[in-house]
């Protein structure tokens, strides 16, 4: 129950670190920071698939220079938190409904207890896809949301229902803990920049690399087939256009890359355009991970941030 600290991603000072946990038992890593300054309420920052707390560590220092409490956490099965195979190199969920547990968990043992509302979500990929899914079914608990490249829909999938079907199958066959097709057990974030689909950010890169190379138990390799079952049910869900349209709340921003070679463009530009309280911008040349991605890409996320969070509301709690 630590955090790793290296010399080009030192650990930003004030650092509170704990394990919650869930209700059903599954332990998670979580941190929180507080601000020098007077607070303006706390950012939630929800990871993308394979990622940990350590990744974020400038993002948490440019949010506390703004005034933000920061709280953040490892998703089960991934960085510091509970894995749930025995091999822990597999990513691997049942159903991703099991992670609104462990936003509960959060909230119960690190925001409730320590961190000043108005409270406000930052959610990554994976992390955008839950946050749409709990706020569907009207649970979210931030006043208003960001997401970075949310999964809505995986990019380069030529027949998505042979795949889905494919994955059923193997998965009620028993199969569903074994890497899917064309996995492996090393973490995509050690291979050579230039292979990688995540950032066009070379320093941002080896960063995360350094980081897993004195951590490496901190590394997740490819997704089982368990995984991609439960995630086609949920882009099946997102598919619907009434799904985007049911979602009452909170105002949500979503910012998309793109240069993204991971998740549907297309998608995220449907699914937007059906909110009754969100808007899309799109930052052209950036690659998947925009806030890890180089500085004219990222200035351009934080100008958008800036105007978005925290609203005329969260001013007017912050103040109060």
């Amino acid at each position: 129950m630590h955090l790793v600290s290296t010399p080009d991603n030192p650990i930003p000072p004030g650092a509170s670190v704990a394990m919650a946990r869930a209700v059903d038992g599954v332990q998670l890593r979580t941190a929180r920071w507080v601000p020098q300054t007077a607070v303006r309420g706390t950012v939630a920052i929800l990871q993308g698939r394979s990622e940990f707390i350590e990744k974020y560590f400038e993002l948490i220092g440019q949010l506390l220079a703004r005034g933000f409490a920061v709280a953040t956490m490892d998703w089960r099965g991934q960085g510091g938190s509970t894995r749930q195979l025995k091999n822990p190199r597999k990513g691997h969920i049942d159903d991703f409904s099991l992670f609104e547990r462990d936003l509960g968990a959060l909230v119960d043992d690190v925001l409730g207890p320590s961190c000043p509302q108005p409270w406000f979500g930052l959610c990554h990929s994976m992390g955008g896809a839950i946050m749409l899914s709990i706020a569907h079914a009207g649970r979210s608990p931030f006043e208003r949301v960001v997401l970075t490249a949310p999964m809505i829909g995986p990019a380069g999938l030529t027949y998505p229902r042979v795949a889905h079907t494919l994955v059923e199958i193997l998965d009620t066959l028993g199969f569903g803990g074994a890497f899917a097709p064309g996995g492996r057990g090393a973490s995509v974030m050690t291979m050579p920049f230039k292979n990688n689909v995540l950032t066009s950010d070379p320093v941002r890169y080896a960063r995360s690399a350094s980081v897993l190379a004195a951590a490496p138990e901190l590394g997740l390799g490819w997704w089982t087939i368990g995984w991609a079952h439960a995630a086609f049910r949920l882009w099946r869900r997102f598919e619907d256009p009434d799904y985007a349209r049911q979602i009452l709340g909170p105002p949500m921003l979503i910012v998309g890359s793109s240069a993204d070679r991971v998740v549907d463009l297309h998608a995220i530009e449907r699914f937007a355009s059906r909110l009754r309280s969100g808007r899309l911008i799109m930052i052209d040349g950036a690659e998947h991970e925009i806030l890890v991605e180089r500085d004219a890409l990222r200035d351009q996320f934080w100008a958008a941030f800036d105007k978005f969070i925290p609203g005329v509301e969260g001013e007017r709690a912050a103040r109060r």
